[in-house]
């Protein structure tokens, strides 16, 4: 996350407080703006853009949950954090019913600081970036998010989304990694009636089993070693808005039961409370497993599956819609052109070929990664299939087995035969190319895929091999993660 991007409004009247805030956010590098009234703050909040606010408790004037409530009916989408000394349950629950994001107890540490400040602001950049659908100018030369394609698939999910959204229910969205989900879950919520409420986004699978469950649900001070402090959950943060739980299907069964729970009583209990707390929040779901087969081996439960998948999206594999790759490979080259300073990037047709008929293991994030590798090796210049590392020089990858010939010499002679009836030929051409293709095919099988290596081997340069490979539509597939990719 680039922090220089994020600007974070402060409001506490200690002074020796406010110049450690400074100091702890000016050296991670984000825009931090210090006030010591909540009026000033209003103020500011209001008239100005911010990605995030802390507010202190006792403020002189008006407090920082007076605060919280005067701000948030306006600024909705603005993540608040409130810090207080006062670790009531009723002022965590008031602040959290009055729309702040999240509250930290003081005194409070660095690492539990900078946790609460990125989940915030995480939080934030998924509610302001609204996500297009289909590529715009001004999409095309900003960061902000965009769903691509032309294809058939990728009509029928714009047209899902369209129905789903409306609906109350869960949905379950299914595909591989890369795929863009998270796009589709951002999509739903904004274009729902819940899009002025929160949206919070846990990915299950960064999260250790041990801990996911506190995050999700909360926990009370003391409610396992390292509980120092009362923990609000995201589903309690999420209330009246969205939570999107990616990669639903590593949590483990203890706490796919307890998620069955909360989507069946509508209330979530912090782990060591006695407390029920009502919740109106919409679940959307995303998970690249294959839950059915889950079931199968009592991984997953299949009361919570038929619960997530109310309504279910499966995304389509960029390799299953090769004809949005151009559109997609011309929109990331126009957006990284525009943040490193580029005027006019332009890409071969050569290139754009060879980005075709690639497999694209990682999907449209790792076409993306490509791209900006590739528009910072060519820099000004047109990127061209040697610009395009897939996979890269010291890549080991594995060859899809070609089928031997039993004597060396079978393929020249039926070349030989289909050319004898005709006036004129290209035997001499063809048994170059053949050999040619058979040669790079067979050196890199040997090397086990390494570029660099079979390069030395032929004596031909780097450069030459890509064209070959381009020439000879050899694209194996990339099976095995590579150090450089």
């Amino acid at each position: 996350m680039n922090h220089a991007q994020f600007k974070i409004l402060v409001i506490e009247d200690d002074p020796l407080e406010s110049t450690l805030f400074h100091k702890l956010l000016t050296q991670k590098k984000y825009q931090t703006t210090l006030v010591a009234e909540a009026e000033s703050g209003k103020k500011l909040a209001l008239e100005q853009h911010f990605d995030l606010i802390i507010t202190d408790f006792h403020l002189p004037g008006m407090s920082g949950l007076d605060f919280i409530r005067q701000v948030h009916p306006q600024r909705s989408h603005l993540p608040i954090i409130l810090m207080t000394a006062d670790g009531t349950v009723e002022l965590a629950i008031e602040a959290t019913k009055s729309g702040a994001f999240d509250y930290l107890l003081k005194p409070f540490n660095p690492p539990t600081f900078f946790e609460t400040i990125e989940k915030a602001l995480q939080a934030s950049r998924f509610m302001f970036k609204k996500v297009s659908i289909g590529e715009t100018l001004a999409s095309a030369s900003t960061s902000g998010p965009v769903m691509l394609g032309r294809c058939r698939s990728m009509q029928e999910i714009y047209k899902e989304i369209g129905r789903v959204a409306a609906l109350p229910v869960t949905v379950l969205i299914r595909g591989e990694t890369g795929t863009g989900k998270e796009l589709i879950a951002r999509a739903i919520y904004q274009h729902s009636d819940r899009s002025s409420k929160p949206f919070i986004a846990v990915n299950c699978a960064a999260i250790p089993e041990t801990l996911l469950e506190a995050e999700l649900f909360g926990a009370e001070k003391g409610a396992y070693t390292g509980a120092h402090a009362r923990r609000i959950g995201r589903f309690e943060q999420a209330n009246g808005g969205t939570i999107f739980l990616d990669e639903v299907g590593e949590i483990s069964l203890s706490t796919q039961a307890k998620l069955l729970r909360v989507l069946q009583e509508r209330k979530v209990q912090r782990i060591g409370g006695n407390e029920e707390i009502s919740i109106d929040v919409r679940l959307i779901a995303a998970t690249n497993r294959n839950l059915e087969k889950a079931i199968e081996e009592r991984h997953f439960r299949e009361d919570l599956f038929y619960r997530l998948s109310v309504m279910a999206l499966r995304v389509p594999t960029l390799r299953d819609r090769k004809e949005d790759i151009p559109q997609i490979a011309r929109h990331f080259l126009k957006r990284y052109a525009h943040e490193f300073g580029i005027d006019s990037p332009s890409i071969s047709d050569e290139a754009i070929e060879f980005l075709k008929n690639h497999p694209w293991p990682g999907n449209i994030r790792q076409l993306e990664n490509t791209i900006r590798k590739a528009l910072l090796e060519a820099r000004s210049f047109t990127v061209q299939p040697y610009h395009l590392h897939i996979p890269s020089d010291e890549t080991v990858i594995e060859i899809s087995p070609q089928p031997k010939e039993k004597k060396s010499h079978s393929w020249i002679e039926k070349l030989l035969n289909e050319s004898l009836d005709k006036p004129e030929g290209s035997l001499y051409q063809e048994v170059i190319a053949a050999v040619e293709k058979e040669l790079f095919h067979k050196v890199l099988e040997k090397l086990n895929g390494n570029q660099a290596k079979a390069s030395r081997l032929l004596g031909i340069s780097r450069l030459t091999l890509r064209q070959k490979l381009i020439q000879y539509q050899i694209h194996p597939l990339a099976s095995k993660i590579t150090k450089n990719d």
